[in-house]
């Protein structure tokens, strides 16, 4: 690994991952979930407000293109004016053209970790440890369990997440319990 792929927008977030308010400071990545036989990519977006998770795509592997659909679908929830940080590690899916020009389009700040240093996306990857601890290990997953059975069980628990992911840090409430609490969500 040396040098650079292209041009590096730089590490605006230097490890401080929270958030005063909703839309402010994004993260996302790009994970992948297996099981026997099955491969499933996932790239969501998380809020680092309350850990909501914004958007989501999935693909049977990681590429652009599954970047950019999960970018997009976040930027469909904005309001009006709302443009906030996106950040992410340095890989190539968020350093493709399509995807410097997405966050050109709706005035995202995109601050990436350096090469190397995955612990400056380490919230990203926290929220990916409990996903796989809570969805796939400790599980008994049926022989011959189907491509699409398991996309619906990744739609299912990123769906369920926002609802019951019940977290210490938002006083034992849900990413959404949390912004209800607040009059921020209906």
């Amino acid at each position: 690994h040396r040098g650079e792929a292209g041009e590096h927008p730089g590490n605006h977030a230097n490890g401080d991952f929270s958030a005063a308010a909703p839309n402010r400071l994004c993260l996302t990545d790009i994970t992948q979930l297996s099981l026997p036989g099955l491969k499933r990519c996932l790239s969501p977006v998380v809020d680092c407000f309350d850990g909501e998770v914004v958007a989501w795509s999935p693909s049977r592997s990681p590429s652009a293109r599954l970047a950019s659909s999960m970018l997009e679908r976040a930027c469909s929830t904005l309001a009006p004016g709302e443009a906030p940080t996106a950040h992410s590690d340095c890989g190539c899916h968020h350093r493709w053209p399509g995807r410097i020009a997405i966050c050109g389009r709706h005035g995202l700040g995109r601050p990436m970790s350096p090469k190397g240093r995955s612990p400056d996306n380490s919230a990203m990857e926290g929220f990916f440890g409990r996903m796989k601890n809570e969805m796939l290990h400790h599980r008994d997953w049926p022989e011959g369990t189907t491509y699409e059975r398991f996309g619906a069980e990744v739609a299912a628990y990123m769906e369920g997440y926002n609802e019951t992911g019940i977290k210490r840090s938002l006083g034992r409430l849900s990413p959404s319990g949390h912004r209800r609490s607040l009059g921020i969500a209906v």
